[in-house]
This record gives C-alpha cells, sequence and structure tokens, in this order.
C-alpha cells in the first residue's frame, strides 16, 4: 500500500513536472514575439526556428507523458467518469491534433517565408510580407486558444471534487 501511494505521488509530481515543461514556455512567446521584434526585428527568423523546434522536442513529447501520466493516475484510482478526467484527455487530444496537423506545419511555413522576407529586405529592417503577417496572427490565435485550454485544464484539475 506504502509502495502503491509513493508510486502514485511520483506519477502525479511527474505528470504536473510534464505540464510546466510542456507548455510553460508558450505563456512567454507574446512577450518573447514583441521584444524581440522590437529590438532586433531581423532576429525574427532565428526566433521562430526555435519556437518550432520547441513545439517538435518539448511540447510534443511533454504532451505525451503528460497523457501517459494522467492515464495511470486515473486508472489507479479509477476516476475515468470524473469530468477532469475526461475534460484532460480531450483537451490533451485536441493540443496534439493541433499541434500536429496545424501549428508545426504553420509555424514550419513561418520559418520559410520569414528567411524569404529577411533575404528580401536586404541589409534594412526585416520588411514582413502579408503572407507573414497572416501567419504569425494565425499561429498566435490558435496559439492563444491552446494557451487557453492548458488554463482551463489546470483549473479544472484543482478544484476537482
Amino acid at each position: 500500500m506504502i509502495a502503491a501511494a509513493a508510486l502514485y505521488d511520483v506519477v502525479l509530481a511527474v505528470h504536473i513536472m510534464a505540464v510546466v515543461f510542456a507548455f510553460g514556455a508558450t505563456l512567454a512567446y507574446p512577450v518573447l514575439l514583441s521584444v524581440i521584434g522590437k529590438a532586433d526585428s531581423r532576429a525574427l527568423p532565428a526566433l521562430y526556428r526555435a519556437l518550432h523546434a520547441i513545439s517538435i522536442r518539448v511540447i510534443m513529447p511533454g504532451l505525451a507523458v503528460v497523457v501517459i501520466c494522467g492515464i495511470y493516475l486515473a486508472s489507479e484510482h479509477k476516476l475515468w467518469s470524473e469530468f477532469f478526467v475526461q475534460w484532460g484527455l480531450g483537451a490533451a487530444i485536441v493540443i496534439g491534433a493541433v499541434e500536429g496537423m496545424f501549428l508545426s506545419p504553420s509555424e514550419k511555413r513561418l520559418v520559410q517565408v520569414a528567411d524569404r522576407d529577411l533575404a528580401a529586405s536586404g541589409e534594412g529592417p526585416f520588411q514582413a510580407s502579408g503572407e507573414h503577417d497572416a501567419l504569425v496572427k494565425r499561429i498566435g490565435a490558435i496559439g492563444a486558444t491552446m494557451d487557453l485550454i492548458v488554463l482551463l485544464t489546470i483549473l479544472f484539475m484543482a478544484i476537482k471534487p
């Protein structure tokens, strides 16, 4: 019984750490984009590359750990019928699908467009194209929605019965 409780607590801690690992940085994206865009707009393509790498190397693996740990936690205490578990699983599916099918490919395209726009800007300041601006707006809106889903999921986990 003690070993099972200790394992549950360790898995719970890993579950929480995976949420912080996977999604914590995304809440800072607007600040990064604003500060770097104003300080040195020519650095935007490199920032977009970094954000895309975070999607692939941090968010998706972190989400996998969140789901695996969540399955164990829900199964261990037979919580599958609880709203917060169903919401969490649904949120993970939506986030994973949106990340894989929309955000990651869009970020990859944004890197290409930003590289093209930077080359076209010559030595002067970065001149963003309409395609660039549309991609940034679309990615930002979807990203903000994903952040809202993460924050709501944390809220539902914290206020569960």
